[in-house]
C-alpha cells in the first residue's frame, strides 16, 4: 500500500525523471516514466542488477504484517530481502540514497521482545551501517491510503474502510501518529533532494516533511 503510493507520487514530482519499480508481480501502472523490472527472487537480484546503476535513490517500499508469522519467516521479508538489495545497490553505486520504510514502534535496540519491532530495528542498523551516500529509516504510524489506493493484505483494507471516516479526527487530535500514502511518497522525495536533519525519521517528521 505504502509502495503504491510512494510510485504515484514519484510519477506525479517534475524532479523525478525515471522510476524503476521491482516487485515479484507488475504494478499495473502505465506511465512514460515508468519502467518496471518483474523479479520472483528478491533475495537475489544478480540477474538484474545492471537495472539499478545510475539511480539517484532506493525508496525500499516491501513490508508485511508480523501476524500469524514465525520470526523466521517474518526475518526473511523484514530483514534479509532489504539488506540483499541494499549490499547489491551499494557495490554499483554508493552515491545513492537509500530510504527503507520502518514502522512505529521499531526498536532500535534490535533486542527487545516485541518479535515484529525487534526485527525492523535490526533491519534499519544493519541498513544505516552500509556506505552510502545517505541512509534515511522512515516510521510511518496509521496510513491513510489516498487515490484509490488499496492494500493487498484484506483485513487491512477491512480496517481502513472502518476507521477511515475517523483520520480527519485522529488527525486533528493526535497528529504527530497519522499520515496518508501521499503525504509518505513526497517525504522520501523531498528527503532524496534535500536531506533530512537526522537519520530516522518518525510519523511527525514525515509530515512535516
Amino acid at each position: 500500500m505504502i509502495g503504491q503510493g510512494v510510485l504515484r507520487e514519484c510519477l506525479h514530482d517534475a524532479r523525478v525523471s525515471e522510476v524503476l519499480t521491482v516487485g515479484r508481480t507488475a504494478t499495473g501502472q502505465q506511465h512514460p516514466k515508468l519502467r518496471e523490472v518483474v523479479h520472483g527472487d528478491l533475495l537475489n537480484l544478480s540477474a538484474i542488477a545492471p537495472q539499478f546503476d545510475r539511480l539517484d535513490a532506493c525508496f525500499y517500499c516491501l513490508g508485511v504484517s508480523s501476524a500469524g508469522m514465525s520470526e523466521t519467516d517474518y526475518r526473511r521479508i523484514t530483514f534479509d530481502m532489504p539488506l540483499a538489495a541494499a549490499t547489491m545497490l551499494v557495490a554499483r553505486n554508493s552515491g545513492m540514497t537509500f530510504i527503507y520504510v520502518s514502522g512505529a514502534g521499531a526498536d532500535s535496540s534490535g533486542r527487545g521482545r516485541i518479535m515484529w519491532a525487534r526485527v525492523k530495528g535490526q533491519a534499519e542498523n544493519a541498513l544505516a551501517a552500509l556506505p552510502f551516500r545517505a541512509v534515511y529509516v522512515i516510521r510511518p504510524g496509521f496510513v491513510q491510503p489516498l487515490h484509490g489506493i488499496r492494500s493487498r493484505t484484506p483485513l487491512y483494507n477491512a480496517v481502513y474502510r472502518l476507521l477511515g471516516p475517523l483520520y480527519p479526527v485522529s488527525k486533528r487530535l493526535a497528529p504527530s501518529l497519522v499520515t496518508t500514502t501521499e503525504q509518505i511518497g513526497r517525504a522520501m522525495v523531498n528527503v532524496t533532494v534535500h536531506g533530512a536533519p537526522k537519520q530516522v525519521l518518525e510519523n511527525k517528521d514525515i509530515n512535516e516533511l
